[in-house]
């Protein structure tokens, strides 16, 4: 097997992923994906000013970096090839790889269909009379962080079209004379500020995780907020050297993780507690209870674990159900499920 090496070099700019004060569980959720993005995303919720954007990219600069096919347009693995690239080797010629960061390939929300799936190339029609697939932004999110700020404010049909592709890891488009499908595996991130009005819970549902955060009340933390912030303003470039050293641990535990994970199994007992915790907490439907487990195990992995216990199950329950539980309105997040986990 070919260990992932962990990301060379970080942006001096970009604020450290470590430096973030506090707000843990969105931290563990971000990476409990980037380990295991068929746990299937995670949606942020949370007021202004709660650091959820500045979490996102500061992961991507620690995250490894990946073989790709250069001039592939889905960004594939030359060890997966995508269909187009598998024709290219099956022809004799031979794949340019290069290594390459992963990127956080953002979806504005004035975004069109055709942008987030691809169309038919029109110059190249008018001109060649050659229908041509022009690639979207799913394409360009292969193996990358796709990452959409105010997801609520996203017209519903476009993020049931993401939500779709994220779960099959596949983006097939259907347009006049273009029909093919290509790659689309992703880390789905969504962020969005509950006041700004809610995503329909259909919709929530399709979120693996779903974690809610806000605003420090300790004062000392907000304190280091802004001292943190203030030094990294003055000097990004030192600020970012004096946090390396944590960054590159918790970019070589990410390639561990990724590298763990396959070999990790379910101790006896854990497949009884999931479906035990999601019926005691009533949740809806089976993506849960699925969820539920693939986050177990990746929290196992990315602790070093080759086995997840019921404990992995309860944590994981944390960032896994609240936002699938019945008859609970998401303005309501807030309560604590802990206890409850606990007397199930």
């Amino acid at each position: 097997m070919n260990k992932q090496k962990p990301a060379q070099s970080v942006n001096p700019t970009a604020y450290p992923f470590a430096a973030i004060v506090d707000q843990n569980e969105m931290k563990l959720a971000l990476i409990v994906n980037v380990v295991n993005p068929r746990v299937g995303g995670v949606l942020i919720r949370g007021e202004k000013g709660t650091a959820k954007s500045t979490a996102v990219r500061a992961l991507a600069q620690l995250l490894p970096a990946q073989p790709t096919v250069a001039d592939c347009p889905y960004n594939c693995d030359p060890g997966r090839p995508c269909p187009a690239c598998q024709a290219r080797l099956e022809a004799g010629e031979t794949l340019p790889v290069e290594q390459r960061r992963v990127r956080v390939v953002e979806l504005p929300v004035g975004a069109t269909e055709d942008r987030l799936l691809g169309t038919l190339d029109l110059e190249a029609a008018l001109t060649e009379g050659e229908a041509r697939f022009s690639p979207g932004i799913l394409a360009a999110a292969n193996r990358q962080i796709l990452y959409v700020d105010e997801v609520n404010l996203l017209d519903d049909h476009l993020v049931d079209v993401l939500l779709d592709a994220a779960a099959m890891g596949v983006n097939s488009v259907e347009r006049e004379s273009v029909s093919l499908s290509h790659p689309a595996s992703f880390t789905l991130v969504g962020t969005m500020n509950p006041e700004e009005g809610e995503l329909r819970p259909q919709l929530t549902d399709r979120f693996g995780l779903c974690v809610q955060v806000r605003g420090l009340a300790d004062p000392a933390l907000r304190q280091e907020v802004i001292v943190r912030q203030l030094a990294w303003e003055a000097d990004s470039a030192a600020f970012g050297a004096a946090w390396a050293d944590e960054g590159r641990r918790i970019s070589a535990a990410v390639a561990r993780a990724r590298e763990l994970l396959p070999s990790v199994q379910a101790a006896p007992g854990v497949l009884e507690r999931v479906v035990a915790v999601s019926l005691g907490l009533g949740t809806d439907g089976h993506r849960g209870d699925l969820t539920l487990l693939k986050g177990a195990l990746t929290l196992a992995a990315w602790e070093g674990r080759n086995e997840a216990t019921t404990g992995d199950v309860d944590r994981a329950a944390l960032l896994a159900l609240p936002h699938r539980l019945r008859r609970r309105p998401l303005a309501e997040m807030e309560f604590d499920i802990a206890e409850k986990i606990k007397r199930i």
